[in-house]
């Protein structure tokens, strides 16, 4: 299933910052994971572009015309069998952001700096319907992001030229 993602940016206090969602436990796919914001395109999604933006607004209030799109990074598969195209976009800080409270449990926000520790990456086995995979995360405390939004992650990461895992990831971070 196609599906486009937003990679929301934005900057405070100088510092170049993420946002996420946590999903609730309501939606269908990927229970409380930590992900970016974004879904399955729909017949009148004219692109996956659209797909994300329409997406984004509908699960955190975040309107369109606001998200300076600065590109796209590569796509990624899952083993849910969702085939992700993720753009990234400036947004604007402070905004009045209003969660889907059926999709959406939290925002987070985090320092982009914070993925940059190696120490903080990993990757371990997964299960899904009879299937074991392995799969890469971040952890950082309480906080784990995994799968699919890591990998977007790591490929973010790439493009800004601060990779924190040396060699090829791909092998560890498959989902």
């Amino acid at each position: 299933m196609p599906a486009g993602v937003l990679v929301p940016l934005f900057v405070q206090e100088e510092e170049l910052r993420v946002l996420f969602t946590q999903r609730t436990l309501m939606v269908k796919d990927h229970r409380g994971q930590i992900a970016f914001p974004g879904g399955v395109k729909d017949p009148e999604d004219s692109t996956l572009l659209a797909t994300a933006l329409r997406e984004t607004f509908e699960e955190i209030g975040l309107a369109p015309g606001t998200v300076e799109v600065l590109g796209w990074l590569a796509g990624v598969a899952t083993i849910t069998g969702y085939h992700i195209t993720p753009f990234v976009g400036l947004i604007p800080h402070p905004y009045d952001f209003k969660p889907s409270p059926r999709e959406v449990k939290r925002l987070l926000t985090l320092p982009v700096a914070d993925f940059y520790p190696p120490e903080r990456w990993s990757s371990g086995p997964y299960i899904f319907q009879g299937r074991t995979t392995r799969v890469c995360y971040w952890q950082n405390g309480e906080e784990v992001v995994w799968g699919a939004t890591a990998r977007i992650l790591l490929n973010l990461l790439a493009r800004l030229g601060v990779h924190p895992i040396p060699g090829n990831h791909d092998a560890t971070c498959l989902d």
